[in-house]
C-alpha cells in the first residue's frame, strides 16, 4: 500500500505542474482579470473550467486504481447477541388511593342534647358498644307508664281470658281485653325503639379516629356529625382502568403494589373489576386487597400499581434502540447472516412486526427467529448486503 502511495503522488505532482504550466500560456490569469475585458474573461473561464474537467477525471482514474489495488477493506466493527425465546410480562402502570367499605361518620338519629360520650380518639370498639347517649326528652317517663297501664291490661285480659274458657262472660268483653292488652304491647315496643335511638352504638368493630361533637352539645338527626369509626382490616386500593384494557385486567390478575411514602412493595392480585364504563372518563374501576396486619396503610394513602396485563412464555424481545422505520412506516432491524471463522458476515435488512413493550425492550412478534444475530452496536450505520465484522458476541 506505501509503494502505491509513492507511485501516486509524484504522479498527482506531475499533474499539477502541467496544469500550471499550460496556465501560462497566452494570456495569464491576472493579466485577464486586469484587462476589463468580458471576451477575455470569458475566454480564460472556458480555459479554466477545461483544465478542471481533466484534473477531476485523473482523480477519479487514481480513486479507481486505489480501490481496485488496496486489499484491507473498510468493513463496519459492530456487536451482536442471540435472541432467544423469554418469559415476558407486561405491566400497565397506573396510580391508585388506598378504600376501606368500614370508614364510617356516624350521624345521630334522634334530636336532643348529647349527654354522655363514652369513647375517645384512637379506642378501639366493638360491634354495637354504645359510643354516646342523647337525653331522650322524657321518653323514659313515658315508658315507664305505659309498662304501668300494660301489667293492668294484661292482668284483665288474662282473667277475661279464663272466664271466657269458663263460658262465662261475654265474647266482645274478651276481645275487647285482649286489643287493649296488644295495643299497650305495641305502644311499648315502638317507645322503646325510639329510646334506642338515643343510644349511639358501633356498627361495626373498629377504631374511633375522631370524636367531632363534644359532649353537651345539641344533635340533629343527618345534620351533626358525632365520630368517625374506621376499621382498617378491610383495606383495598382503587382505581380506574381504561376501556381498552377491558378484555386484560380481570380478577386474579398479578399486580404490584408500591406505596412510596412507606417505602414498601408487595404482590397482590385484583379481586374485583368493574362492569360499567364511566361515559365521562371512558374508565372502569378495579378493586385490589391489602393486607394491613401492622395496620401501617390508612385509608387514602396513594399506591403505584403495576399490573400484569399480558404474559408470553416464549417471547422474542430487541431493545427499541435498534430498530429503525422506512419511508413506508415499517419497523426493521439488521441480522448478520453467513458468519464465517473471521467472525465477518452480511447485513440483512429484515422488517419486522412488533408488541408490547416494558423497560426499553420490544417483543418480536414476526420477522426473526430464535437465534438470529441481532446487531446491536453499529445498527445505525450499517446497509443492506454489506459486509460487517463482528467485535463482541
Amino acid at each position: 500500500m506505501t509503494r502505491i502511495m509513492k507511485n501516486i503522488i509524484p504522479f498527482i505532482v506531475s499533474s499539477a505542474i502541467l496544469v500550471s504550466c499550460s496556465g501560462n500560456s497566452g494570456n495569464t490569469f491576472e493579466s485577464a482579470l486586469n484587462s476589463n475585458d468580458l471576451n477575455i474573461l470569458r475566454t480564460e473561464k472556458t480555459k479554466l473550467e477545461s483544465e478542471q474537467q481533466a484534473i477531476s477525471e485523473k482523480m477519479r482514474q487514481i480513486n479507481d486504481l486505489i480501490e481496485s489495488l488496496d486489499t484491507l477493506k473498510k468493513i463496519p466493527l459492530i456487536t451482536t447477541f442471540k435472541v432467544k425465546d423469554t418469559v415476558f410480562n407486561h405491566y400497565l402502570e397506573l396510580q391508585g388511593n388506598v378504600k376501606t367499605k368500614q370508614n364510617l361518620l356516624i350521624y345521630p338519629e334522634y334530636s336532643g342534647i348529647l349527654t354522655q360520650v363514652y369513647v375517645k380518639e384512637g379506642q378501639a370498639v366493638r360491634k354495637g358498644q354504645t359510643l354516646a347517649k342523647i337525653d331522650d326528652g322524657g321518653l323514659g317517663q313515658q315508658l315507664a307508664q305505659l309498662e304501668i297501664q300494660a301489667d293492668l291490661a294484661k292482668t284483665t285480659f288474662e282473667r277475661q281470658k279464663r272466664l271466657w274458657e269458663q263460658n262465662i262472660g261475654s265474647e266482645i268483653q274478651y276481645l275487647q281485653a285482649k286489643s287493649n292488652y296488644e295495643a299497650q304491647q305495641k305502644a311499648i315496643d315502638q317507645l322503646k325503639q325510639q329510646i334506642a335511638k338515643t343510644y349511639v352504638k358501633a356498627p361495626f368493630s373498629g377504631t374511633i379516629d375522631d370524636v367531632i361533637t363534644e359532649q353537651g352539645s345539641v344533635v340533629v338527626p343527618g345534620q351533626s356529625p358525632l365520630m368517625r369509626i374506621v376499621n382498617l382490616n378491610d383495606m383495598y386500593i382503587e382505581t380506574d382502568v381504561p376501556e381498552s384494557y377491558i378484555t386484560n385486567v380481570k380478577p386474579g390478575r398479578d399486580v404490584l403494589v408500591n406505596f412510596p411514602v412507606l417505602g414498601t412493595t408487595y404482590n397482590a392480585k385484583i379481586r374485583q373489576s368493574g362492569n360499567f364504563i364511566n361515559p365521562a372518563n371512558r374508565t372502569f374501576k378495579i378493586e385490589i386487597a391489602v393486607p394491613n396486619k401492622d395496620n401501617t396503610i390508612k385509608p387514602n394513602l396513594t399506591a403505584k400499581l403495576k399490573i400484569n396485563d399480558y404474559t408470553s412464555t416464549n417471547a422474542l424481545l430487541v431493545p427499541l434502540s435498534i430498530i429503525s422505520e422506512n419511508a413506508e412506516g415499517q419497523q426493521y432491524i439488521y441480522v448478520v447472516m453467513d458468519i464465517n471463522a473471521n467472525m465477518e458476515g452480511i447485513a440483512e435488512r429484515v422488517i419486522i412486526e412488533t408488541g408490547l413493550a416494558q423497560n426499553d425492550m420490544v417483543e418480536v412478534i414476526s420477522g426473526i427467529e430464535n437465534g438470529a444475530q441481532i446487531i446491536k452496536e453499529g445498527a445505525r450505520s450499517v446497509k443492506d448486503g454489506q459486509t460487517v465484522s463482528i467485535i463482541q458476541q
